[in-house]
């Protein structure tokens, strides 16, 4: 899955959004990481930075809002 802002940013850092998977929670825990932690502190940026999967595509030049992409296999 990928969740991301149309504009290329979200707030202030370099990242749009992030890529995440069925293997993204047993990464973040062999890396020590909390996903729950993150997610209540609000700090996905981390949270993703250190697995590696952040969206950083910059600048588009358009903004239509967040979008959600889902791949089903």
């Amino acid at each position: 899955m990928l969740s991301a802002g149309s504009d290329g940013s979200d707030g202030p850092t370099s990242a749009a959004g992030a890529f995440t998977d069925g293997g993204t929670i047993s990464r973040a825990r062999a890396l020590g990481l909390d996903p729950y932690r993150a997610l209540r502190n609000n700090d996905s940026y981390n949270f993703f930075s250190r697995l590696g999967e952040l969206f950083c595509p910059g600048p588009t030049g358009t903004n239509v809002l967040d979008f959600k992409i889902v791949l089903l296999y």
